[in-house]
């Protein structure tokens, strides 16, 4: 192949009998294609004709031998050099041989990022709702203790959305005073840290209000924590935009780790389990009379919320070294990040063609003649588009955040304790697992994400139908029942958190203030959700509980 090359090489230059130095068009002929390709001298960069990767050869480097065949002196491609290609590559090219297209892809996944850095995002991302969660998975042990009873839950619904105040605060401090964002990051982590400890010790005394008892630390600790849960949706996630889109996954796969982390200590702890049924007593007619027993748990609410703390002290951890290492600062992508999460990437000034919604995948591109640098382009996307999908996100988690929570017992319990308790725990567990296999599969393309909406809401009218027609949902008492309800809240749940992944990498891209919007209208549509299921829950008969009796 090299002889042929360069036997080419040598008639089209051999015709020309001038002896003046000039630049001239290396001719490589390219053996899979069958087609002469003209390359202007580039020092070895690569080229791709009909997908077939090309490299040209600078004529500098070409010296004349006896036998009038050329051949190129000490010729290594700059590529090559710099380690950007693989040898196999070349030495293919060069000998004709169809190159290996085999690609292992553990290896694959692996190249340009750091698993230091996935570890740190992941660990940041659990410090969002790790608190929210691990309150609300205590509920059976606080409504012993609390004199709201089970009205508690709502109570601390409202203090949830009380937290929203935190969003407002953060926008309005970048509006009149640009600050930078990891100082407030580090003040809302240590008051999510400090706010566990005291739950911890505190989340049982109470004070009397209006003439009646109530769980007064409780609810301001709870308010505490949610102003870090709910901010960190317009300030942790657009922190991370500054790195590699790589790290952005990992960092909404600790964000799923924090429902999936507490839920796994409860079950350890003896909660969520199914409450058995004693016999405590026989009537004169002979009539078996059951109680409920539900076992006690192996150790109490204290403990829980000091592991909480723990995990909020592993995250406060995870972002100081994500702030400072060197090595985490490698990991940033081509971008320029002004106050206020404002970011402006290296653009692919290709535009998105509206009758195909493709996000452009990114590319590496070589920001520097001497390094090889790898940098996110940031791909262009219609107005049109960019409205569309921020206003998906509102929606996904309007239902997503704000609703299905709440109709999920509606939902699952008329088919069983058991079939609620294992669509609750598969769940959590769909949301991290969605985020992971993010990783493996493609999820910037528009197409797909619409795709995927719309197959999340016929996922979702069929829990709406389930929990409005609670007690007495379609096939309920029934096996085929029990399993169809929990595949279908696992695959929806799984299927909002990919989706909500998947929009939030392709506004990422596109600089800006685009994940504070994002993360802003994730937070007005989980509290309009909120809101109105709250009103229809505890003020209409639009839900029935069903209750699974002995």
């Amino acid at each position: 192949m090299l002889l042929l090359v360069l036997n080419l090489l040598m008639n089209s230059t051999g015709k020309d009998n001038s002896n003046e130095e000039r630049d001239t068009d290396t001719t490589i002929y390219n053996i899979s294609t069958s087609r002469i390709t003209s390359l202007t001298q580039d020092n070895g960069i690569e080229y791709e004709t009909n997908q077939q990767p090309v490299y040209s050869i600078p004529s500098s480097l070409l010296t004349s031998t006896d036998n009038n065949f050329l051949t190129a002196a000490a010729f290594t491609p700059r590529l090559y050099r710099d380690g950007s290609i693989e040898p196999s590559e070349v030495s293919s090219l060069l000998h004709r041989e169809k190159p290996n297209m085999t690609v292992n892809m553990g290896f694959k996944i692996l190249e340009n990022r750091s698993i230091i850095v996935d570890i740190l995002a992941i660990l940041f991302g659990i410090g969002t709702w790790v608190g929210i969660n691990g309150t609300f998975i205590q509920l059976p042990l606080l409504v012993e203790v609390a004199p709201e009873g089970w009205s508690l839950p709502s109570y601390l619904s409202v203090m949830v959305q009380i937290g929203n105040l935190g969003p407002l605060t953060y926008t309005l401090i970048q509006k009149f005073c640009k600050k930078n964002d990891a100082p407030m990051i580090y003040i809302l982590l240590a008051t999510g840290t400090l706010s566990a400890i005291l739950t911890a010790f505190f989340y049982d005394k109470t004070a009397k209000i209006f003439g009646e008892q109530h769980s007064v630390a409780l609810f301001a600790l709870t308010i505490s924590t949610a102003f870090t849960a709910c901010t960190s949706s317009v300030l942790f996630m657009p922190y991370m935009g500054r790195f590699k889109e790589i790290y952005l996954v990992t960092y909404f796969m600790g964000e799923g780790l924090s429902g999936l982390l507490p839920s796994v200590v409860a079950l350890i702890q003896g909660i969520g389990g199914t409450a058995e049924c004693i016999l405590v007593n026989v009537t004169e007619t002979g009539e078996n009379v059951y109680e409920k027993y539900v076992p006690p748990p192996r150790f109490g609410t204290k403990d829980f919320f000091i592991f909480v703390f723990v995990v909020m002290l592993m995250s406060c951890l995870g972002f100081t070294l994500l702030d400072r290492l060197k090595l985490a600062k490698k990991q940033y992508a081509a971008v320029k990040v002004g106050q206020g999460n404002d970011y402006q990437y290296e653009r692919d000034e290709t535009p998105t063609k509206s009758t195909s919604p493709e996000v452009i995948e990114n590319k590496s591109v070589d920001t520097n003649s001497n390094e090889n640098k790898t940098s996110d382009l940031a791909p262009v996307i219609s107005s049109q588009v960019y409205v569309s999908l921020l206003m998906l996100i509102a929606v996904v988690c309007f239902f997503a955040n704000g609703i299905f929570n709440s109709i999920q017992s509606y939902s699952c319990l008329p088919y069983g304790g058991q079939a609620y308790h294992l669509s609750a725990t598969l769940s959590v567990i769909a949301n991290p697992v969605a985020c992971f296999l993010a990783i493996f599969l493609p999820h910037t393309s528009v197409r797909s994400i619409l795709t995927l909406t719309s197959l999340a809401g016929i996922l979702a009218v069929y829990v709406f139908v389930t929990a409005a027609m609670s007690p007495f949902p379609p096939l309920h008492g029934t096996t085929i029942g029990s399993v169809l309800v929990i595949i279908t809240w696992t695959l929806l749940v799984g299927l909002v958190s990919y989706i909500k992944l998947s929009i939030s990498t392709v506004m990422r891209s596109q600089g800006g203030k685009s994940l504070v919007w994002t993360g802003g209208l994730s937070q007005l549509g989980s509290l309009i959700g909120s809101v109105l299921i709250f009103l229809l829950i505890n003020y209409t008969n639009s839900f029935t509980a069903a209750y699974d009796d002995c």
